[in-house]
């Protein structure tokens, strides 16, 4: 791989969108521990470039450099420029992350993308419990699979709270999805075949985890938070 200069052009033939990727850089490289060295020998860059995009890039960097640097840090030219998340309004006027209401569409795009979630409920021996599940949505609803006599099996008809989230403590970003519902055990063995052969969440290790629980949705919320 050729090595880069601090002389060299760094916007290069194609440039990506200006953005805050000199803090990005700077914060993901002391988050993995590297100095600028490591990463420039990572990228095939020279020390000096690199101390050039943390202290003086504020504008455009060149879509190679990016992609090197994104392979050195362990991450990706998207959140190097920030696009893992969505703008929020005023965040560039504050400088500091911005929550932002996520509308119910934008929720339940959020859950269908993920397969791992919380759920908040009170066990059998009357204890509060956060556990993870694994889980799907079907028809406008959660489903997962477990145990019949497990924690998360607790409760027929009780409301329960269950959370997906993605942050990134790199960037000070990330979102959450809050759903408030009422929990069911489905029963119906057609309703149970047809979960098994589409929905087919995998339990988290063999055993007879072949009771369905279902979580009609009554509530859901979200935030988004944008960093920067």
């Amino acid at each position: 791989m050729p090595r880069q200069t601090l002389h060299d052009d760094p916007s290069g033939n194609s440039r990506s969108h200006p953005g805050d990727v000199a803090r990005r850089v700077a914060r993901r490289r002391e988050q993995l521990g590297l100095s600028r060295e490591e990463v420039a020998t990572r990228a095939g860059m020279t020390p000096g470039y690199v101390r050039y995009v943390e202290e003086q890039c504020h504008h455009t960097i060149g879509t190679n450099a990016l992609l090197r640097l994104a392979g050195a840090l362990r991450t990706t030219a998207s959140r190097l420029l920030g696009g893992d998340t969505e703008n929020c309004p005023d965040t560039a006027a504050t400088g500091h992350p911005v929550p932002c209401d996520l509308g119910p569409d934008e929720c339940w795009r959020r859950l269908s993308g993920q397969d791992v979630g919380r759920v908040a409920l009170t066990t059998t021996t009357g204890h509060p419990a956060v556990l993870p599940v694994i889980y799907a949505v079907v028809d406008g609803a959660i489903v997962y699979r477990t145990a019949p006599q497990s924690p998360p099996a607790a409760g027929h008809g009780t409301e329960v709270a269950f959370e997906v989230d993605q942050f990134d403590a790199s960037l000070s970003a990330g979102w959450s999805v809050l759903l408030l519902g009422i929990t069911e055990h489905v029963t119906d063995s057609d309703e149970v075949r047809a979960l098994a052969e589409d929905a087919h969440p995998d339990p988290w290790a063999d055993g007879t985890d072949d009771l369905w629980i279902r979580i009609v949705p009554s509530n859901v919320t979200g935030c988004l938070i944008r960093g920067e």
